[in-house]
This record gives C-alpha cells, structure tokens and sequence, in this order.
C-alpha cells in the first residue's frame, strides 16, 4: 500500500511540476513589475510588503538588484543599498550590478572616492562589464580626466568589441576638454558607437568648428536614426556654416516636422533665420528671428542682442531701412557695452538709408548719420579720426558744391589729428590727401583765399608730390 501510495503521489507530482515550475518562474520574473508599481504608490506598509518579496526572492540576485534600482530611481536611497546588500549575500559578492548600484548611491551623495571603490569592486566581480569601468572614470574624471581615461583603457583589454575611444571622449567631452575629445572620438569606430557617442562627437566637432567632420558624423547617425532630433538638428546647423543652405533647410524641416520627442530653442529657429537667408529667403527668415525671440529660453539681454542685430540685417537686406535702423537701435538697447563697431553700424545704416532719398528726406537721414558719427567720436577716443573723416565726408553729401562748407571744420579737425603724426599709414595718408583736396578747393574757389589754399597745396605735395591740383595752385 505504501509504495502504491508514493506511485500514486509521485504521478500526480510529475503531472503537475512542470506547470507549478513554471508559474512560479512567471511569478518571480513578474516580482520585478509589481514591486516597482507598489514603490510608486509608496503604501504606509511597504516595508512590511518588501519583506515577503525579499523571502520569495533571496536567492534570485537579478530580481534583487532589480528592486535595488527601482529604490535608487524613487531615491529612497536606504531601501536600495539594502536590498544591494542582499544581492551581494545572494552571490558571496560577486554581482556586479550591485556594486554599481551602491557606487550610485555614493556618487548621488557626492562621495566620489567611496563610489569609485564600489565601481571598481564591480570590475573585480565582473571584469568584462563595461558599466564599472566607464562609471569609475565618471567619477574619476573630476579629479583627472586623464586618469578616468586610464581606467577605460583597462576594459580594452577585456573587451576589445567595446568602442573604448569613444568612451575616452565621453569623458573628455563632460569634462569640457574639447580637443581631446575630438581626438579620442577620431579613433573610434563609429560603427560602433552609442547614438549619445555619436551625438557627442558630432557637437564636439561643431564645437571646434569642423563642420565637414560634424555633419559626416550626424549624417552617419541620421543613417540609423533617420528621426533622431540631435542627428537632425546638427546636420541642420553644421550645413548652414558650410552655406550648403539648401541641405540645411531640408534638415531643418527634418528637425522641425519629422523627428521623435523634438524640443525647440530661440538657437533652432535663429539658425533656420541665418539658413533662409543664405537661401534669399528673407521674409521668411524674419519669421523665424521674431519667434526666437518668443521662445522660453530667451532668457537675458546677450542673446535677444544678437537676435535682434540678426533682425537689423535682415531688413537691411530688403533695403527696408526704417525697420532695420529701429532694430538695430533696440540691438544697441540690449547691449550691455556697446562698441565702437556698434555705434558705427548705426551711423552706417543712416548713410545707407540717405543714398535711397533725396531732398529733405535724404538731409534728415544724413544729420543722423552725422549724429551718430559724433556720438561714437565722444565715446571712443580711439575712434576719433574714423568718426571725424566720416562727419566730413556725411557734411560734404548734405553741401555737394561746399557754398556752406559744412564739411570744412571736419576736415580742418583731421588735419589737426593726423597731420603732425612723424610715421603716416596708408590710411592716414589717404584721409589727408582727401581733407587737403577739399580745403584747397573751398579755399581757392568759395573764398578766393589764394594764399590757405597755397598753404594746403604745399602740405598736400609733402605727402604726394606728383598731385596734379596742389601743382596748379601753386604755379608749377
């Protein structure tokens, strides 16, 4: 009866282990789902709830360090290094995961030493993995970029189908030391890169402005990611520095209208402006400045500058002067230390802006010209010759036939300025010649003062002897 008995149980039990197997295995597996949904919710007797999980799955390191990860991402930091703890337990410390883990936990609380430890204790138990490795040199990279690089260089031993360069020149990369990481990007196999390597050398190389390399590398990229935003917006930005406008606006439509989870700044929209007027597409690249200058990230006065002298030059290129001189004026608004060039840029657009008019009009813009000439000679001693010789020059467009000679105190100032320099320029010799033409004439011909207009003749042939004018007034 007995051994009836056992058949008869050892016949059910074969009848049955297979699915019970089974199910306990699906219900193990599925621990890892449930737990993460109950750290969510955080009931008040989570602990209490842990504990039973913990018993079910004590040996089953995998799902250990699993609920590990699910504490550390709710940052409940004590449930996470315990539940790492047992993950050790579970494999006489030999789970590398888990090690990584206890590092994170370190490097949150920025205890960079103690993090490197356990990073490097994840190496010891698992040599080819390549997470203790770069996580290490993440740490280390603080202290010396060139010593995390060391690290890495470790793991190419162990794993040589690992893009270990490209590792390298993350490191440099977060380090903000550029030309390394180019170099180390340089070495690696792009083949083998991760889309964040790819993403990263493509910017270090717009960085450095390399821009043939930078839009290989995202072209490269958008060959395996062809919606990939990064990969989309680089080969976007890099064709426009390289005037291939046309290309640059396929990949901004590319960025703008068909590229996963894309998120926009006032530098997306300002490079779609500069790429649609290398297109001579102006209005519509006056679209694209207006809604850089909407976008949230439009956040102090240094990049709504460069927007709005953007602006300025758009208009300017429609010849629409009015706009472009109101945008330039809010541009010098927004500048914290206009210079020289600055100032200059406005008394340009004014001349330009006069050249278009005529009478009145064509004087008013010219007074403003030479407003903002001696604006720019006030503020900037060093600008003082340039400012003077470009009043003289503004004067004799309002006096074409110097009856009033309003260009006369100008020239006569840059006489003053230039004329007693030992070692003349070509530039200075130029504007001396043009100030002596002017005051011989005005002399000789509107005051019928022979003897000034000798005088300036005589100073006219010391910088010019072959000059035909000043020989004529002076009888020669």
């Amino acid at each position: 009866m007995k051994a009836i008995k056992y058949l008869f149980i050892a016949a059910l039990t074969a009848g049955f282990s297979t699915a019970a197997l089974a199910q306990e295995a699906t219900g193990t597996a599925a621990d890892v789902a449930v737990v993460k949904n109950l750290i969510s919710q955080k009931p008040a007797d989570l602990d209490k709830q842990m504990k039973s999980f913990y018993k079910k799955n004590k040996k089953n390191a995998d799902n250990l360090v699993a609920f590990s990860r699910a504490f550390f991402e709710a940052k409940d930091t004590a449930n996470a290094k315990m539940f790492a703890n047992y993950a050790l337990e579970a494999t006489k410390n030999k789970c590398a995961p888990a090690f990584i883990i206890l590092g994170d936990i370190e490097a949150l609380g920025d205890n960079g030493g103690e993090a490197a430890t356990f990073y490097d204790q994840a190496i010891y138990a698992d040599p080819k993995n390549p997470e203790g490795y770069y996580k290490y040199a993440n740490v280390y990279r603080k202290i010396s970029p060139a010593g995390a690089v060391a690290k890495l260089n470790e793991l190419r031993q162990q794993r040589p189908d690992i893009a270990v360069d490209a590792l390298a020149g993350r490191i440099y990369y977060m380090s903000n030391e550029f030309d390394k990481a180019f170099d180390a990007y340089n070495k690696a196999d792009m083949s083998k890169m991760e889309e964040r390597d790819l993403s990263d050398y493509a910017m270090t190389a717009f960085f450095k402005q390399k821009y043939d390399k930078a839009l290989e590398v995202a072209k490269f990229g958008l060959s395996k990611k062809p919606r990939h935003a990064a990969f989309n917006r680089l080969a976007f930005f890099n064709s426009t520095e390289l005037k291939k406008y046309d290309d640059a606006l396929m990949y901004a439509d590319a960025l703008f209208n068909k590229s996963d989870s894309a998120k926009f700044s006032y530098y997306d929209y300002t490079y779609y402006g500069n790429a649609l007027m290398g297109a001579k597409q102006t209005d519509k690249a006056i679209e694209m400045y207006e809604l850089a200058l909407k976008q949230e990230d439009m956040d102090n006065k240094a990049k709504r500058a460069g927007i709005v002298k953007q602006l300025s030059d758009a208009y300017r290129d429609k010849e629409d002067y009015l706009n472009a001189i109101k945008h330039y004026k809010d541009y010098l608004e927004s500048m914290e230390k206009p210079t020289a060039n600055d100032l200059a840029g406005l008394a340009g657009l004014h001349m330009e802006h006069g050249a278009t008019l005529s009478a009145e009009a064509q004087a008013e813009a010219f007074r403003n010209a030479d407003a903002a000439y001696a604006d720019l000679a006030q503020k900037f001693e060093q600008a003082q010759e340039y400012a003077t010789f470009m009043r003289a020059r503004v004067n004799g467009q309002m006096d074409p036939d110097q009856s009033k000679g309003l260009a006369k105190p100008f020239y006569e100032k840059l006489v003053e300025l230039i004329g007693p320099k030992t070692d003349l320029d070509n530039t200075d010799k130029a504007r001396l010649k043009e100030s002596y033409h002017y005051l011989i004439s005005y002399y000789f011909i509107q005051k019928n003062d022979k003897d000034t207009a000798k005088q300036y003749a005589q100073k006219m042939l010391a910088i010019d002897p072959d000059n035909e004018i000043a020989k004529q007034v002076l009888g020669q």
